[in-house]
């Protein structure tokens, strides 16, 4: 049910993050550059930037789960549904749609971290945040990841904006921050510990 939940959220957040036409996150904008310097179909790109996280992830001993599953399809069934209810809103004006970006964070936060605490799998920018943390704590490794993202899909010829460099810079905070305020546990169940350097001495 926390699974659950936690996607709702997160999808009510994403759609929040969209509506005011203000920029995606890093992981969309890389999706978006890939399909447009291959000539894919956003569900063919989206597909294989997930693969690849997904396989990062792995490497590092964080396997995907039923959770990785759920959060793809609720995510996105909540989007698709509420979507169009807030673009009725029409947020037209640039004080209302950076309001709605604004809210955005929060809920954002707050549904990634109550899904994350299930334990159950992770999506895929989420599970490769995880398996970098350590060494890099999980708010600095998906800022870093976003980052990332962001400017390979930005070279690919994907549009950015102002909601990118908010979630690059706000959303891994927030998150660690949601998960801190809630009493959640986000760090991964690993299958093995990331490999350490030899002990040389």
């Amino acid at each position: 049910m926390q699974l659950f939940a936690g996607c709702v959220v997160l999808g009510s957040g994403v759609s929040l993050l969209l509506t005011p036409q203000l920029g995606s996150d890093g992981f969309s904008s890389l999706v978006s550059g890939l399909a447009e310097a291959a000539g894919w179909s956003f569900m063919l790109a989206n597909a294989v930037v997930s693969a690849g996280f997904l396989a990062m992830a792995w490497l590092r001993g964080v396997r995907p789960g039923i959770g990785t599953v759920v959060q793809v399809l609720v995510v996105g069934a909540t989007v698709t549904a509420l979507l169009p209810l807030l673009e009725r809103a029409d947020p037209s004006g640039p004080v209302a749609r950076t309001l709605m970006l604004l809210a955005a964070f929060p809920v954002l936060a707050v549904g990634i971290a109550l899904y994350l605490d299930s334990h159950l799998g992770a999506g895929p920018m989420e599970a490769a945040a995880q398996a970098w943390d350590p060494p890099l704590p999980f708010a600095w490794s998906y800022s870093a990841l976003q980052l990332l993202s962001a400017v390979v899909g930005w070279q690919l010829g994907a549009a950015i904006g102002p909601g990118t460099i908010a979630v690059i810079v706000l959303l891994g905070p927030a998150v660690a921050l949601a998960g801190r305020l809630l009493g959640l546990q986000l760090d991964p169940v690993r299958t093995e510990s990331p490999r350490e350097p030899a002990d040389r001495g």
